[in-house]
This record gives structure tokens, sequence and C-alpha cells, in this order.
């Protein structure tokens, strides 16, 4: 032994060793229990599965919600993102958390359901991971025709993945939408069997063969500058792809999942009384053609064997306080699915 390395030093260099190495462990437990892991937090999240797609970027709105901003190789971009955490995301570090993909209507964005309901009360009583990604204005939810934008693909594989990889997302997924996000939700649903175990669609448009639904998307798309030729293609001579993406047509893809549908008769009820008369009249228009073409869908879904619920709640328009209204309804049976 060195006369510089005596005993005594050699016990407090092993003290201080151990010292820090329990200072590291205590370092690394904490890093590991924060809100998100190092890789979600810093947007370093790698495309291990193929598609490409990473975070890149993670801005903390409260202590549960977060907007993320997704490279999307689908997109050719970024796509916003905005999650609400499971109450027991940050103490249950090793768990998987059942999610609740929600979807957005026309001529609005991904904050819409934190913006006008309060979906972040109800979810903080569940440990339900809630996504709620953008959809484009006037996306659809569907793969172009043209090649671009790819929203279907972004929407059920690169975000799915991506959800389950940074996340800790499970593989019990229920999905909801309202208006041209209702739509969207019936499709992902039908065009992907047994991803989503629960599937709602609130004052959705559910068949493209519908002559009123036909008159009100070409309206829209001259409104918002949508060529509804470049999502999919001419109606008679693409009429398979129009069909491919028309709930209606395909009641039989919806077996195994759970079905539901709502919608009003567009008559003012009792949640406009608030509104302005000019936006009464415009969301009593958007609601009034949906209940037939809604009942006989469900039809169709039941006589396929697919559990179907309806609420064709009479009196109401096209607007937010009946969603919220509905998501109140519902969110029991989307737990239940989600179990």
């Amino acid at each position: 032994m060195s006369p510089l390395v005596t005993s005594t030093s050699i016990g407090r260099t092993r003290r201080v060793r151990v010292g820090s190495l329990l200072a590291c462990a205590l370092l690394l437990v904490s890093a590991l229990s924060g809100a998100e892991t190092a890789h979600a937090r810093a947007g370093q999240v790698p495309g291990q599965d193929g598609t490409g797609a990473r975070i890149t970027a993670v801005r903390e709105i409260d202590a549960r919600t977060r907007d993320l901003t997704v490279s999307s190789p689908a997109m050719h971009g970024s796509v916003p993102v905005r999650v609400i955490l499971p109450r027991t995301w940050k103490t249950h570090r090793h768990a998987t958390f059942p999610v609740l993909y929600m979807l957005h209507g026309g001529d609005d964005d991904y904050t819409s359901w934190t913006r006008e309901t309060d979906v972040e009360a109800l979810a903080e009583k569940s440990d339900v991971l809630v996504v709620m990604p953008d959809g484009g204005r006037a996306g659809y939810y569907t793969d172009w025709k043209v090649g671009a934008p790819r929203w279907e693909t972004f929407h059920t594989v690169e975000l799915v993945r991506l959800m389950e990889r940074a996340y800790r997302a499970s593989s019990s997924r229920a999905i909801m939408g309202l208006s041209m996000g209702g739509f969207g939700a019936l499709n992902y649903a039908a065009h992907h069997r047994g991803m989503f175990r629960y599937v709602a669609s609130m004052s959705s448009y559910v068949d493209l063969n519908d002559p009123t639904v036909r008159f009100t998307l070409a309206l829209g798309s001259q409104r918002d500058g949508t060529d509804l030729r470049k999502v999919w293609g001419d109606p008679i001579k693409d009429a398979g792809i129009w069909q491919a993406h028309n709930p209606a047509a395909m009641p039989a893809a919806f077996r195994g999942t759970k079905v539901h549908l709502s919608a009003g008769n567009g008559v003012p009820g009792p949640l406009d009384r608030d509104h302005a008369l000019d936006v009464v009249l415009v969301g009593a228009v958007a609601e009034s053609a949906l209940p037939k073409p809604t009942e006989r869908f469900a039809a169709a879904l039941r006589s396929s064997g697919v559990r179907t619920t309806t609420h064709l709640y009479g009196p109401g328009t096209h607007s937010w306080p009946y969603w919220n209204r509905e998501l109140h309804t519902i969110w029991p049976a989307v737990e239940r699915a989600l179990r």
C-alpha cells in the first residue's frame, strides 16, 4: 500500500463513490418520474417503427395538458397535436394507458375540444390518455387522391405508433368526432378494423350518396376553396373511392366496434337561447338534414350485427352546447369500452 493511501482515505473514497452513485440514482429516478420522458420532452423521439414521425417540440399548457409539434412524413410537414395525460401518468411510470382520439369539425382545429368543452375535467377522473390531433380546416380525414395531404395515414399509423412509443398509449383505443370529425372517426374505424373498440359520431354526415350531403359538401368546398376531386376524385369516374369513404356503404366493416351516433333535428332547442340569431339559423340548417340518414345508417349497422346506439335528441342545432352535452352522456360508455 502506498504511504499516501491510508485505510481512512480508502474508506473516504468509497463513501464518496457510493454517495455519488446514490446521487446519480436519485437524479435518474427524478428524471424518469417527470411529466415526459427525456425523449418526449426534448422532441427526440426516433422513428423506430419505420414511419419516421417524431415529436419536435412539447409545450406545457398545464399540469396535464401538452401541445406537441409532430414532424410527419405523411403530411410532408409538421402537425400540432394536443394531449391530456392520464391522472396517474406521472406516478405509474411503467404503465400503459387506454387512449381516446378526439377529432374536430370543419373550419376548426385541434384546440376546439378543450376550448369548447370541459373534457379536461372529465378526463381528470379517468386514467385515459386523450389525444386531439389537428385534421385541417377542410382535410376530410382522408389520404387525398392527389397524393397529399395524407391525413388518415398520419392519424392512424404515424400518430398511433408515436403515442404508444412516447406517451405509453396502449392498444385499447376509442375514437370520436363531431361533424367532419365524426365522419373521419367512422371512416377510420371502418378502414382499420379492430383498431378502435368504440367510435362515436356527433352531428356527422354518414352517407355520401345522400343528395343533401352532396349539395352541402359542394357548398362547403366552394366556401373553403377545397376541390373535392382532389380529395376523392371525380364522383362518377372515381365512384369506387367515394364509396370507400362512405360509412353508409360499408356497415359490415364496423363489426367488432361499438358505434354511437347522435344528432339533433335542426329545430332550435334549449341550449340555443344564448346564441345570436344568425348562428342559430346556420346551425339549424346544418343539422336539419342529419337525422334521417343517421337512422338509416344505424339500421344498416344493426342488420350487419354491429352493436349500435343512437341519440337522436330532437330539438338541437349544429353547435357546441349539444356536443358538450353529448360528450358527458357517452363518457361512461367510452370508459367501459376502453376497460
